[in-house]
């Protein structure tokens, strides 16, 4: 299965939902709504969902010990899942770190080759649970951290800045998986502001001259 991943850095097609420019390929692409991993989307979504329900209610019942340990645990779960199973097998998406023989490390960033018959491993429906699931949750780590410094309960910082810093890292390594490098990076999110910029301004410009 491994022979079937190359580096981001080639020119080989992608086979998952493009992340920035989901509004330009739902015209263009036929729409698959089969899941074809439901246990790997299941839980792609069960250790963060989880998380956040425990962090909830030991809010609520004050029970500090007992859900940080539960947190760590689940968060920890989660991160091993999503990096090296639900990537993998619902967006055809992988990253890690190697060292190579002169002690230094690198970030290895991939993405699974076309088929050579032009099929999919991968459904657009797995694809949207994976970007939702990835993008979503971390954002609600970072409003609790805020959340937490503001209302000085200290003592839940470091448990919302680990789930801040796990889910953050899947988030940045499968981005930079699916746009390639920094320079990619930036330069995609650009030219998707200014698409949707465009787009707002033609539409404001229709409205007016209806």
């Amino acid at each position: 299965m491994l022979a079937h991943f190359c580096p981001q850095d080639s020119n080989d097609e992608t086979e998952d939902v493009s992340l920035f420019d989901a509004d330009d390929e739902r015209s263009r692409r036929p729409k698959k709504s089969k899941i074809k991993h439901p246990v790997a989307s299941f839980f792609h979504l069960f250790f963060r969902l989880s998380a956040i329900i425990v962090y909830l209610l030991s809010e609520l019942f004050g029970s500090y010990i007992p859900s940080m340990v539960t947190i760590i645990l689940l968060l920890s779960c989660d991160f091993w899942a999503v990096k090296n199973v639900t990537g993998r097998l619902m967006v055809g998406l992988r990253w890690w770190n190697q060292v190579d023989d002169d002690g230094k490390s690198h970030w290895v960033f991939e993405a699974r080759k076309a088929s050579a018959q032009g099929k999919k491993a991968t459904s657009e429906a797995e694809s949207r649970i994976f970007w939702l699931g990835l993008i979503t949750f971390p954002l609600l780590w970072v409003i609790f951290a805020f959340s937490a410094l503001f209302s000085f309960r200290v003592k839940w910082l470091a448990v919302v800045i680990m789930g801040v810093a796990l889910q953050g890292a899947n988030l940045y390594g499968y981005i930079r998986c699916k746009v390639g490098s920094k320079k990619n990076l930036t330069s995609v999110a650009t030219s998707y502001l200014g698409r949707q910029l465009l787009r707002q301004t033609v539409s404001k410009e229709d409205q007016a001259v209806s």
